[in-house]
């Protein structure tokens, strides 16, 4: 067994892609995804659902390592913004070498504040330098680098 992918249902895969491609120096895994039929409809729940996007390589997990699959659907539904302390999925993270230069980067290509750089002495682990933002969709992201 092993972890697969996580999934974001974009207003703009396209968009929101070039964002984490920018950012965090994910890769499109081939091919672009254009999905539609009964298949579908069954395993989603939905009718008449009709999808495009990409997966996006991880960085530090090679070719065959998990992915971020952005798809936007035909017919989507939005809700409320999420936080950090809803129920559910809330955020993905990421292991950065600088968090401050990657925050820089997040933000020049659309990314919001949420949170701001926080550090934190973790006993027998080390120090933790975190953050949270959004991305250009409103999703959580976080972002951290550790040094012992």
């Amino acid at each position: 067994m092993r972890f697969a992918h996580t999934n974001i249902a974009a207003k703009n895969w396209k968009h929101l892609s070039d964002f984490y491609i920018n950012v965090f120096n994910c890769r499109i895994k081939p091919p672009e995804r254009n999905l539609s039929g009964d298949w579908l409809d069954r395993a989603t729940g939905l009718k008449k659902a009709r999808l495009a996007g990409v997966h996006l390589l991880l960085p530090g997990h090679g070719d065959n390592g998990p992915t971020l699959e952005i798809f936007t659907y035909e017919d989507t539904c939005e809700s409320a913004p999420i936080m950090a302390n809803n129920t559910g999925f809330t955020h993905i993270a990421f292991e950065v070498e600088d968090v401050d230069a990657t925050l820089k980067t997040a933000l020049s290509n659309g990314a919001g504040l949420l949170g701001e750089i926080t550090e934190k002495e973790i006993k027998n682990i080390g120090l933790l330098k975190f953050v949270y933002f959004r991305d250009p969709e409103g999703n959580i992201i976080e972002i951290q680098s550790w040094k012992k």
